[in-house]
């Protein structure tokens, strides 16, 4: 399926607007590791700015830098902007809708309270552009790489007729394991991948954890992560499905198997793929069409967009976390060690940057895409 064609001018005429007034941005969960992720990013972002944070009853009516300071778990500074905001409960719907254009969510609670919640917000017409997994299965809810499958954001015209409103809907962005193979493999859709097996090595900042709070994963690997085997195999199915009578239906192929380790590492999941395809490409086919593949973002120039989304890495021992996970502000996917296999036709290793392309970045990037297709507007 391909986006339907959109107008380039209105798509620019909307970025320059952006440019020019800033969108009024909450985040909810702000005190979490991805809320803070979504903080620092924000704070110099040229189309969006943090008007609310929020988060659970136990935060809120205190300032930021009193609820989260001794939590920050950021590299970077906390954003001064953010510090003497007052924390609001985040189920304080209807005085959040009051002060935002839209929401990134990123809340700490059961699936059925964050579908909930997160539905509540889009009924009060808020977008909702959210990093949690409870909605990615929701029939009319586009779960987005904005460089794999923008045309999934047109689902949003029938979630709206379902929801009723007119500028409330809910997006998500897909799980942080697969964005280190899911590009690549889409980069050759042409070839017609029949059967894939991939092995991810997830750091430790998926589960919101640092050393300091972790301190068990130093020299230690963890066979288990409760869920992530079936959201590896079953997500990017639906990144690849089509709309079909108002939903979107899951592709059939390929037939995905994967395990997920957790290994002592802080940013970075890694992927280890084999793959056969229904017609075998050449290794110097499967490099060109990684290093030529350009998505929407690319074409539209947009902030957080990757000039390069996908790199090539020659060496035999890359890509290495140390090395390559902040690859384009670690909005890049970096790809190696591509050679023919002995079972399958080929296997190589992918890299992606966990909290930044694989949660919040992902997420305002989906934002972005969704300002510059006419889908978020201001309130």
């Amino acid at each position: 399926m391909k986006l339907q064609a959109y107008n380039q001018e209105q798509a620019q005429a909307a970025m320059e607007a952006a440019a020019k007034k800033k969108f009024r941005v909450g985040v909810l969960g702000a005190t979490g590791m991805v809320g803070q992720r979504f903080l620092s990013l924000l704070e110099n972002h040229p189309w969006f700015e943090v008007a609310v944070v929020a988060a659970s009853p136990r935060s809120a009516g205190r300032t930021y830098e009193q609820a989260a300071g001794s939590r920050w778990k950021m590299k970077t500074p906390m954003p001064e902007a953010v510090k003497n905001m007052v924390v609001l409960d985040v189920n304080d719907v209807e005085k959040i809708a009051a002060q935002v254009d839209f929401v990134f969510s990123a809340v700490d609670m059961s699936k059925d309270e964050i579908r909930r919640i997160e539905e509540t917000y889009a009924k009060a017409e808020i977008p909702v552009v959210s990093n949690n997994s409870a909605h990615r299965f929701t029939p009319d809810v586009p779960m987005v790489v904005p460089e794999l499958n923008p045309e999934h954001f047109e689902i949003i015209r029938d979630q709206r007729k379902r929801l009723g409103t007119e500028r409330g809907f809910i997006a998500v962005k897909p799980n942080c394991s697969i964005q280190s193979y899911t590009p690549a493999l889409h980069a050759l859709m042409e070839f017609e991948p029949e059967t894939v097996v991939a092995t991810t090595y997830q750091a430790i900042s998926g589960a919101g954890k640092t050393f300091k709070d972790w301190p068990e994963m130093v020299g230690n690997v963890i066979p288990y992560i409760g869920g992530e085997e079936e959201k590896s195999e079953q997500e990017p199915l639906k990144i690849w499905g089509h709309i079909e009578d108002g939903v979107i239906v899951k592709a059939q192929t390929p037939v995905i198997t994967t395990q997920c380790i957790r290994v002592p590492v802080e940013d970075g999941h890694t992927a280890a793929v084999f793959v056969t395809f229904k017609k075998k490409p050449t290794k110097e086919e499967i490099i060109e069409r990684w290093r030529a593949f350009k998505g929407l973002p690319q074409q539209l120039g947009l902030p957080s967009a990757p000039k390069q989304f996908i790199q090539y890495l020659e060496e035999d021992n890359r890509p290495q976390v140390k090395l390559d996970v902040d690859y384009e502000g670690g909005m890049g996917v970096s790809l190696g060690r591509l050679r023919e296999d002995t079972v399958f036709d080929y296997k190589f290793v992918g890299l992606s940057h966990n909290t930044l392309r694989g949660a919040a970045g992902g997420a305002v990037l989906c934002a972005e895409t969704l300002v510059a297709l006419g889908y978020i507007s201001r309130a």
